[in-house]
């Protein structure tokens, strides 16, 4: 069953209570509440070599946590490979990626079927282009979730904004708690956006305070970067994920294995932050592997403090 997003609403700030999972977004509420943890903040990141691959053999005393330039102590370090997944995967059906959907399909089931357990981990599929579109609810069946995507047919505007911004909102950021599932973004688009209700950096905040990782994969395959591929990159350098840009369209196959090798070669950190505060605002954290220069970290930049 498919349920069309009639609007988004904008979320003005954090507080403490939350939307029910199974409400739909509307597009005159005036105000939407979100829960956070309130006293540690959980961070899962990756570490590769200059060449991108995983450094997996570090432990806990090889890392720093600066919040705000301060240095914080690392409560519990786990080296991550098996959390239950919570992974929303936005594919744009917009008529500017038609000559290309087909490739886009065939990658998106494969990555389905290589990634999502059952019983353990779950996928929601949204559809989108002149508006988004809930085509598959976070589920643990590869079948169902690949079902959704043949489905799917090309066709108007794009909102890309509005699919990121509800996927987190009304899904990822309601799973409780936060700490024992990954949960991460995968957009397929060109990353242009001429539809959407909320802005870039709404929808940004709405993915920070889920902790969501963003993934894209853009279609732009005509090796020029364009405005589009500006944005996908700058989603996902800021939630601590990566962009892929094949150079053709039969390269989306590998982008999405990428993606599920990066899922299971990851590790885990949370802290209490001294200070903490209740202010509502955006906190940035720096997370350093000590006394090497010849790595690559990427991690969120930041979190979204709670209001009290």
């Amino acid at each position: 069953m498919k349920y069309l997003l009639a609007g988004v609403s904008v979320a003005l700030g954090v507080s403490l209570a939350a939307q029910q999972p199974d409400q739909k977004p509307a597009a005159d509420a005036p105000d939407t509440r979100i829960v956070l943890e309130v006293n540690r903040v959980d961070m899962l990141f990756t570490v590769t070599d200059k060449k991108g691959r995983f450094i997996t053999d570090l432990g806990k005393d090889d890392f720093a946590v600066f919040e705000n330039r301060r240095p914080q102590t690392i409560q519990e370090f786990t080296a991550e490979s098996d959390l239950p997944l919570r992974i929303a995967i936005l594919i744009d059906t917009s008529n500017s990626i038609r000559d290309r959907f087909k490739f886009e399909q065939q990658a998106a089931v494969n990555f389905i079927n290589s990634v999502i357990r059952r019983g353990q981990d779950r996928a929601m599929l949204v559809s989108f282009d002149s508006s988004a579109e809930l085509v598959a609810d976070l589920i643990d069946d590869p079948d169902k979730l690949a079902e959704g995507i043949r489905s799917l047919r090309p066709g108007g505007g794009t909102a890309l904004y509005d699919a990121l911004y509800y996927a987190c909102r009304d899904k990822l950021q309601l799973d409780k708690p936060r700490y024992r599932f990954r949960r991460a973004v995968v957009i397929v688009s060109d990353g242009e956006d001429n539809q959407s209700r909320v802005s870039r950096d709404q929808a940004l905040e709405m993915a920070q305070k889920a902790d969501a990782v963003i993934y894209s994969i853009s279609t732009n395959i005509t090796h020029i970067e364009s405005d589009g591929d500006k944005i996908l990159k700058y989603l996902s350098l800021e939630t601590g994920g990566q962009s892929f840009f094949p150079f053709k369209a039969e390269d989306l196959a590998q982008s999405f294995e990428n993606i599920a090798n990066e899922l299971r070669h990851q590790y885990a950190i949370f802290y209490r932050p001294d200070p903490f505060h209740t202010d509502g605002l955006y906190h940035t954290v720096d997370l350093r592997v000590k006394n090497r220069h010849d790595v690559v970290v990427r991690a969120r930049k930041g979190y979204y403090a709670p209001k009290m």
